[in-house]
């Protein structure tokens, strides 16, 4: 029984990554699912996708190794998403609002202007922008009919992914979330630790809709025989980035870590004493274990894996992904082509929810190559961005200069060369790259009593390549001014 099954349940895939005693891979199963644009702006997953690819991947992953006694189950999950089910049939109200999605960008400006924004600051750690889940559940409410006057009544729930997973995975017995998840939504006092009625109020939230909040690694009901062949218990869940963190071993104050997927983000542990901060940063649950929170300073970029597949799939200027390095390679040295790729706004430390992307600098002869190295370098310059901030909000209180990286583009050598060239710091890429589900497998298995305690975890953390930088210090600072005056122009538009 020493196997932990983690659920990856992502933006544009779901995953299922068994693990075994040892919390090496053991199997692997993964099924892409459409992603809907119905309007500018925004971007909606059926949730029907979400249920029926993580049982599948499920069910797939546990065939490759049909002996595996698993002992847990580990969920993590795409955050702010958000979805809206009848409490007795399980049925979506509404597509799943995903949290790229800028629909609420008018709502929250009103509320901004209506000087909401320190208030919603104090309490969740959080900023009015469209990017959380509350103002989408107001959204449901007041767009779909019948919705508010149902969630009054009490026959309607909310819930982030991970909510939604278990509910329909122990048959509708548990509706319940994490503390890191909670604390994504703009409804969750995060120095309390429970829904706030004054939030909820601001977004006329009925709070019987809400799940009950749980500790990262607890008791969250048993998936039911007939969906996996067993009863499997729920004992570990916890908001991708968090889990990334979590798997990444940053368990002391002053570690960081950035994840790269569709888009980037980073954390800095700030131990147990939440941070206000002064630059824009989110101030976010990083774990919660035995009651006791551990707080970070998060920076969140909307696009870094999505400016690659947009050179792919909209301009088409390449086929495969891999191919931007080579490209990057070979680009101009003469030519300074800048993307900001402000598909859906522009996150920390900006947070504009209406500006859009630009690129800069083009000449007659710029072509594929110039592209994508500078699609490639956009990741470094926001990575950049978010670490200035960090540092400070950070300032004299320690921590390391090392960056830990993970995500499928952290594969990606060029990329993570030119992110230690553009901090001027190390860049530490671990062994296991599968960080976001190794953090949800190790909550459930420590829990189950087969994986070992936060320490013996950390020490068995491993370096697969250090990326120390390169670039002297005269032409970072140069190229970060360009990038600096090119999303100044962007944000002026």
């Amino acid at each position: 029984m020493g196997h932990v099954l983690a659920i990856d349940q992502g933006t544009t895939s779901s995953r299922a990554i068994l693990f075994d005693a040892d919390m090496h891979v053991a199997a692997v199963a993964q099924e892409e699912f459409a992603q809907h644009f119905p309007n500018s702006g925004w971007v909606e997953h059926d949730p029907e996708d979400l249920w029926s690819t993580t049982l599948a991947t499920c069910r797939a992953a546990m065939a490759q190794v049909p002996e595996a006694g698993i002992a847990a189950i580990g969920i993590t999950n795409q955050r702010e998403t958000t979805v809206v089910w009848d409490k007795v049939t399980g049925k979506a109200v509404y597509n799943a609002i995903v949290w790229q999605d800028r629909r609420t960008a008018e709502l929250c400006r009103s509320l901004r202007e209506a000087g909401h924004e320190a208030r919603v600051s104090e309490i969740t750690g959080l900023l009015l922008d469209p990017y959380f889940s509350g103002t989408k559940l107001a959204w449901i409410l007041d767009n779909v009919e019948g919705a508010r006057a149902r969630a009054e009544a009490g026959e309607l729930l909310f819930g982030t992914v991970d909510s939604f997973l278990i509910w329909r995975l122990t048959g509708g017995k548990v509706h319940a979330t994490d503390a890191t998840n909670a604390s994504r939504t703009i409804l969750y006092d995060i120095r309390k630790g429970g829904w706030s009625e004054e939030m909820c109020a601001l977004l006329r939230v009925p709070m019987t809709m809400l799940p009950e909040v749980r500790d990262c690694a607890a008791e969250y009901g048993h998936s039911e025989v007939d969906l996996l062949g067993t009863s499997l218990p729920i004992l570990g869940v916890a908001g991708d980035q968090q889990a990334a963190t979590v798997g990444q071993a940053c368990f002391a104050p002053g570690m960081m870590k950035s994840t790269y997927g569709t888009g980037c983000f980073a954390l800095l542990n700030t131990g147990p004493d939440p941070v206000a901060s002064q630059n824009r940063l989110l101030t976010t649950i990083a774990y919660q274990l035995d009651g006791q929170p551990t707080y970070a300073l998060e920076g969140s970029i909307f696009v870094a894996g999505a400016v690659v597949q947009w050179l792919r799939d909209g301009v088409k200027v390449i086929t495969r992904a891999e191919d931007t390095h080579a490209l990057a390679d070979a680009a101009d040295p003469g030519q300074d082509v800048i993307i900001v790729p402000a598909f859906t706004g522009l996150g920390a430390p900006y947070w504009n929810a209406e500006c859009r992307g630009a690129v800069y600098g083009l000449t007659r002869n710029t072509g594929a190559a110039e592209l994508a190295r500078a699609a490639l370098q956009s990741v470094g310059f926001q990575t950049r961005d978010l670490l200035e901030a960090m540092h400070a909000d950070w300032q004299g209180q320690g921590g390391q200069s090392v960056l830990r990286v993970d995500g499928g583009m952290s594969a990606s050598d060029w990329t993570m060369q030119f992110i230690a060239d553009i901090i001027g710091a190390p860049v530490d890429r671990p062994v296991v790259l599968e960080t976001t589900a190794l953090g949800a497998a190790w909550l459930a298995g420590m829990r189950a009593g087969v994986y070992p305690d936060m320490d013996a975890f950390g020490r068995e953390w491993h370096r697969d390549r250090r990326f120390e930088p390169r670039m002297d210090a005269d032409p970072r600072e140069a190229l970060y001014a360009r990038w600096k005056k090119a999303v100044a122009a962007t944000l002026s538009v």
